[in-house]
Protein backbone atom coordinates (compact mmCIF):
# COMPACT_ATOMS: atom_id res chain seq x y z
CA UNK A 1 0.00 0.00 0.00
CA UNK A 2 3.02 2.43 0.97
CA UNK A 3 4.80 1.70 -1.99
CA UNK A 4 1.73 2.80 -4.13
CA UNK A 5 1.19 5.93 -2.31
CA UNK A 6 4.78 6.81 -3.00
CA UNK A 7 4.32 6.00 -6.75
CA UNK A 8 0.92 8.30 -6.96
CA UNK A 9 2.41 11.16 -4.67
CA UNK A 10 5.92 11.21 -6.49
CA UNK A 11 6.58 14.40 -8.59
CA UNK A 12 6.65 13.45 -12.49
CA UNK A 13 10.00 13.95 -13.50
CA UNK A 14 9.22 14.86 -17.55
CA UNK A 15 9.46 18.55 -18.14
CA UNK A 16 6.65 20.15 -20.55
CA UNK A 17 7.57 20.16 -24.16
CA UNK A 18 5.52 23.72 -23.74
CA UNK A 19 4.97 26.56 -21.12
CA UNK A 20 3.18 29.15 -22.62
CA UNK A 21 0.85 30.50 -19.75
CA UNK A 22 -3.46 30.68 -21.17
CA UNK A 23 -3.46 34.24 -21.81
CA UNK A 24 -0.45 33.97 -24.02
CA UNK A 25 -2.22 30.97 -26.23
CA UNK A 26 -5.62 32.74 -26.17
CA UNK A 27 -3.57 35.68 -28.18
CA UNK A 28 -2.36 33.51 -30.21
CA UNK A 29 -5.64 31.74 -31.07
CA UNK A 30 -7.40 35.52 -31.53
CA UNK A 31 -4.51 36.65 -34.37
CA UNK A 32 -4.48 33.07 -35.96
CA UNK A 33 -8.47 32.80 -36.13
CA UNK A 34 -8.47 36.71 -37.80
CA UNK A 35 -5.80 35.82 -40.13
CA UNK A 36 -7.56 32.60 -41.48
CA UNK A 37 -10.81 35.30 -41.54
CA UNK A 38 -8.94 37.66 -43.72
CA UNK A 39 -6.84 34.94 -45.66
CA UNK A 40 -9.64 32.19 -46.55
CA UNK A 41 -12.90 33.12 -45.81
CA UNK A 42 -13.97 37.00 -46.72
CA UNK A 43 -13.48 37.78 -50.53
CA UNK A 44 -11.51 40.45 -51.77
CA UNK A 45 -14.53 43.03 -51.20
CA UNK A 46 -15.00 42.22 -47.56
CA UNK A 47 -11.48 41.65 -46.77
CA UNK A 48 -10.47 45.23 -48.07
CA UNK A 49 -13.52 46.43 -45.83
CA UNK A 50 -12.47 44.43 -42.85
CA UNK A 51 -9.10 46.04 -43.09
CA UNK A 52 -9.85 49.42 -43.55
CA UNK A 53 -12.28 48.76 -40.31
CA UNK A 54 -9.73 47.09 -38.06
CA UNK A 55 -6.51 48.32 -39.06
CA UNK A 56 -4.68 51.54 -37.84
CA UNK A 57 -5.09 54.38 -40.16
CA UNK A 58 -3.31 57.48 -39.21
CA UNK A 59 -5.07 59.63 -41.54
CA UNK A 60 -8.26 58.33 -39.99
CA UNK A 61 -6.98 60.38 -36.57
CA UNK A 62 -5.28 63.77 -38.59
CA UNK A 63 -7.82 63.91 -41.82
CA UNK A 64 -11.12 62.25 -40.38
CA UNK A 65 -11.55 63.30 -36.55
CA UNK A 66 -10.47 59.84 -34.97
CA UNK A 67 -10.02 61.71 -31.81
CA UNK A 68 -13.32 61.84 -31.54
CA UNK A 69 -14.39 58.57 -32.56
CA UNK A 70 -14.46 55.63 -30.41
CA UNK A 71 -14.69 53.26 -33.67
CA UNK A 72 -11.57 54.80 -34.47
CA UNK A 73 -9.40 54.42 -31.15
CA UNK A 74 -10.63 50.59 -31.47
CA UNK A 75 -8.10 50.46 -34.05
CA UNK A 76 -5.58 51.01 -32.37
CA UNK A 77 -5.49 47.47 -30.60
CA UNK A 78 -7.67 45.95 -33.16
CA UNK A 79 -4.77 46.37 -35.66
CA UNK A 80 -2.49 44.17 -32.93
CA UNK A 81 -3.95 41.14 -34.02
CA UNK A 82 -4.58 41.70 -37.83
CA UNK A 83 -1.62 40.09 -39.98
CA UNK A 84 -0.65 40.43 -43.77
CA UNK A 85 0.71 37.20 -44.79
CA UNK A 86 1.46 33.74 -42.85
CA UNK A 87 5.05 34.41 -42.13
CA UNK A 88 4.22 37.63 -40.54
CA UNK A 89 1.94 36.16 -38.32
CA UNK A 90 4.48 33.14 -37.86
CA UNK A 91 7.43 34.78 -36.97
CA UNK A 92 5.47 37.42 -34.03
CA UNK A 93 3.69 34.37 -32.40
CA UNK A 94 7.28 32.72 -32.02
CA UNK A 95 8.68 36.11 -30.43
CA UNK A 96 5.08 36.19 -28.47
CA UNK A 97 5.67 32.95 -27.01
CA UNK A 98 9.12 33.46 -26.11
CA UNK A 99 9.01 36.42 -24.79
CA UNK A 100 5.06 37.18 -24.01
CA UNK A 101 5.29 33.58 -21.49
CA UNK A 102 7.72 34.29 -18.82
CA UNK A 103 6.37 38.17 -18.79
CA UNK A 104 2.66 36.73 -18.39
CA UNK A 105 3.61 34.06 -15.73
CA UNK A 106 5.16 36.97 -14.10
CA UNK A 107 2.50 39.59 -14.25
CA UNK A 108 -0.85 37.61 -14.77
CA UNK A 109 -3.56 37.43 -17.34
CA UNK A 110 -5.01 40.62 -16.28
CA UNK A 111 -2.23 42.55 -16.29
CA UNK A 112 -0.72 41.00 -19.09
CA UNK A 113 -4.22 41.60 -21.52
CA UNK A 114 -3.65 45.76 -20.29
CA UNK A 115 -0.06 45.84 -21.28
CA UNK A 116 -1.17 44.55 -24.35
CA UNK A 117 -3.30 47.32 -25.17
CA UNK A 118 -1.15 50.11 -23.76
CA UNK A 119 1.87 49.02 -25.74
CA UNK A 120 0.06 48.58 -28.79
CA UNK A 121 -1.51 52.11 -28.49
CA UNK A 122 1.70 53.19 -27.72
CA UNK A 123 3.23 51.73 -31.02
CA UNK A 124 0.64 52.89 -33.29
CA UNK A 125 0.88 56.09 -31.52
CA UNK A 126 4.69 56.57 -32.23
CA UNK A 127 3.68 55.56 -35.64
CA UNK A 128 1.41 58.09 -36.07
CA UNK A 129 3.45 60.89 -34.89
CA UNK A 130 6.32 60.11 -37.60
CA UNK A 131 3.51 59.82 -40.24
CA UNK A 132 0.29 61.60 -38.72
CA UNK A 133 -1.16 61.65 -42.51
CA UNK A 134 -0.58 58.00 -44.20
CA UNK A 135 -3.30 56.32 -45.45
CA UNK A 136 -1.64 53.12 -45.34
CA UNK A 137 -3.20 50.34 -42.62
CA UNK A 138 -0.66 49.39 -40.37
CA UNK A 139 -1.11 45.72 -38.81
CA UNK A 140 0.63 43.07 -36.42
CA UNK A 141 1.17 42.39 -33.27
CA UNK A 142 4.96 43.36 -33.10
CA UNK A 143 4.20 46.73 -30.87
CA UNK A 144 2.76 44.59 -28.29
CA UNK A 145 5.54 41.80 -28.62
CA UNK A 146 8.53 44.43 -28.79
CA UNK A 147 7.24 46.02 -25.24
CA UNK A 148 7.06 42.54 -24.14
CA UNK A 149 10.58 42.52 -25.25
CA UNK A 150 11.58 45.56 -23.45
CA UNK A 151 9.99 44.33 -20.04
CA UNK A 152 12.54 41.55 -20.24
CA UNK A 153 15.15 43.37 -20.91
CA UNK A 154 14.38 45.32 -17.31
CA UNK A 155 14.32 41.81 -15.78
CA UNK A 156 17.54 41.05 -17.27
CA UNK A 157 16.11 38.00 -18.79
CA UNK A 158 16.45 36.19 -15.57
CA UNK A 159 13.72 32.96 -15.71
CA UNK A 160 12.88 31.22 -12.69
CA UNK A 161 14.80 27.63 -12.66
CA UNK A 162 11.61 25.85 -11.27
CA UNK A 163 10.19 23.01 -13.12
CA UNK A 164 7.26 24.10 -14.87
CA UNK A 165 7.31 27.87 -14.01
CA UNK A 166 8.30 30.40 -17.14
CA UNK A 167 8.05 33.18 -15.24
CA UNK A 168 10.43 36.56 -14.82
CA UNK A 169 11.97 36.28 -11.67
CA UNK A 170 13.71 39.06 -8.42
CA UNK A 171 13.11 42.57 -8.56
CA UNK A 172 12.62 44.65 -11.68
CA UNK A 173 16.03 45.89 -12.62
CA UNK A 174 16.85 49.73 -12.12
CA UNK A 175 17.71 51.22 -15.57
CA UNK A 176 21.14 52.75 -14.54
CA UNK A 177 21.61 48.68 -13.68
CA UNK A 178 20.11 46.96 -16.54
CA UNK A 179 21.89 49.21 -18.99
CA UNK A 180 25.18 48.28 -17.50
CA UNK A 181 24.65 44.57 -17.97
CA UNK A 182 26.41 43.01 -21.10
CA UNK A 183 23.41 40.45 -22.03
CA UNK A 184 21.12 43.75 -21.94
CA UNK A 185 23.13 45.85 -23.98
CA UNK A 186 24.10 43.61 -26.54
CA UNK A 187 20.46 42.54 -27.18
CA UNK A 188 19.37 46.04 -26.96
CA UNK A 189 22.06 46.93 -29.79
CA UNK A 190 20.86 44.06 -31.72
CA UNK A 191 17.34 44.64 -31.43
CA UNK A 192 17.68 48.49 -32.45
CA UNK A 193 20.08 47.90 -35.33
CA UNK A 194 17.95 45.02 -36.02
CA UNK A 195 14.75 47.35 -36.64
CA UNK A 196 16.26 50.48 -38.03
CA UNK A 197 17.97 48.51 -41.04
CA UNK A 198 14.78 46.49 -41.53
CA UNK A 199 13.20 50.18 -41.83
CA UNK A 200 15.56 51.30 -44.41
CA UNK A 201 15.86 48.57 -46.29
CA UNK A 202 11.59 48.46 -46.62
CA UNK A 203 11.61 51.75 -48.01
CA UNK A 204 9.85 51.98 -51.10
CA UNK A 205 8.27 48.64 -50.78
CA UNK A 206 4.66 48.77 -52.09
CA UNK A 207 2.03 47.23 -49.45
CA UNK A 208 -1.27 47.68 -48.86
CA UNK A 209 -0.88 47.08 -45.09
CA UNK A 210 2.95 47.09 -43.45
CA UNK A 211 4.30 47.36 -40.48
CA UNK A 212 6.40 50.19 -39.58
CA UNK A 213 9.36 50.24 -37.63
CA UNK A 214 8.77 53.05 -35.50
CA UNK A 215 6.28 51.39 -34.12
CA UNK A 216 8.28 48.69 -32.82
CA UNK A 217 10.63 50.92 -30.99
CA UNK A 218 6.89 53.16 -29.33
CA UNK A 219 6.14 49.53 -27.71
CA UNK A 220 9.60 48.73 -27.11
CA UNK A 221 10.25 51.75 -24.72
CA UNK A 222 6.80 51.89 -23.09
CA UNK A 223 7.91 47.78 -21.91
CA UNK A 224 11.23 48.87 -21.00
CA UNK A 225 10.50 52.17 -19.00
CA UNK A 226 6.89 51.02 -17.59
CA UNK A 227 6.73 47.73 -16.89
CA UNK A 228 7.11 48.54 -13.25
CA UNK A 229 3.56 49.46 -13.65
CA UNK A 230 2.26 46.55 -14.10
CA UNK A 231 4.25 44.35 -11.83
CA UNK A 232 2.59 42.69 -8.80
CA UNK A 233 4.65 43.25 -5.31
CA UNK A 234 4.57 40.19 -4.48
CA UNK A 235 6.89 38.85 -7.05
CA UNK A 236 9.84 40.58 -6.35
CA UNK A 237 10.99 37.19 -4.51
CA UNK A 238 13.68 35.29 -6.03
CA UNK A 239 13.08 31.78 -6.25
CA UNK A 240 15.04 30.89 -3.28
CA UNK A 241 12.52 33.06 -1.12
CA UNK A 242 9.29 30.92 -2.94
CA UNK A 243 11.68 27.57 -2.00
CA UNK A 244 12.09 28.17 1.92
Amino acid sequence: MSDRADVRTKPSSREPIFNIPGVILVIMALCAVIYVLEAYILDEEHGAQFLMDFAFVPARFSLYGGFYSPAAWLTTVTYSFMHGSLAHIALNMIWLAAFGSPLAARIGPLRTALFWIVTSVAAVMTHFAVYPDSLTPLVGASGAVSGMMGAAARFGFRRSPLRNSAAFVGDILPIAVALRMRTVLVFLGVWFVTNILTGLLSVGVDSSATIAWEAHIGGFFVGFFGISLFDRRDNGRTDADLLV
